[in-house]
């Protein structure tokens, strides 16, 4: 295996290392310390760039060995076209050369394809569980709001309410009496007769 395929291998074999840590069960404040260091490490960050760049080298090398088994595909099926669709008359030795670069451009392509996929779950993986150790911890304040302040919060908020209800009714009742003294002045003045009750 050439050197740069090799690289492709570790790298894949640090993905596969990498996100076996991340789905490892780990209690929840480690996870939150671990995640914030990932989160706001300026090393991580210079990291992360390094490896955008080397996923795109890699997606070359998938391409480049993408083509290499087309290549290698069309050759064997030249050499059955060859002989009248026998492949008996190629050499023993032509016949294992090409099956050995078939087997090798293969082994590259699945290589570096593994390590584009695995790099596209690790990032996925990675953002899912940011978002919840981020819900996990607005569930932690809710309860902890909750338990201690949303009772008398809540019950502040009734009183309120019960005291606009209050003012309201004092208000009404006021209005009434005021209306009701005035309507006896009025009919003791004379203005106003009272209704006539029908039978």
């Amino acid at each position: 295996m050439t050197l740069y395929y090799t690289l492709v291998f570790f790298l894949l074999v640090t993905e596969m290392s990498i996100f076996m840590l991340l789905i490892f069960p780990l209690p929840f404040t480690w996870r939150k310390k671990i995640f914030e260091f990932i989160s706001t490490s300026p090393v991580i960050a210079k990291l992360q760039y390094g490896m955008k760049i080397t996923f795109i080298f890699i997606l070359i090398l998938f391409i480049d060995s993408v083509n290499r088994v087309y290549r290698v595909q069309r050759e064997i099926s030249d050499f059955g076209s060859r002989d009248g669709g026998r492949t008996q008359g190629v050499m023993g030795h032509e016949r294992m050369e090409v099956q050995a670069r078939k087997f090798y451009s293969q082994r590259n392509m699945y290589l570096c394809g593994f390590t584009l996929f695995l790099s596209l779950i690790l990032n996925r993986t990675y953002t899912f569980i940011l978002d919840i150790l981020r819900l996990e911890e607005q569930n932690k304040q809710l309860r902890a709001t909750a338990g201690k302040g949303g009772d008398s919060a809540l019950l502040l908020k009734k009183d309120q309410e019960i005291k606009a209800i209050k003012a309201q009714a004092e208000g009404l009742s006021r209005e009434y009496n005021e209306l009701s003294d005035r309507y006896e002045r009025l009919q003791k003045a004379g203005q106003i007769q009272e209704p006539k009750k029908e039978l």
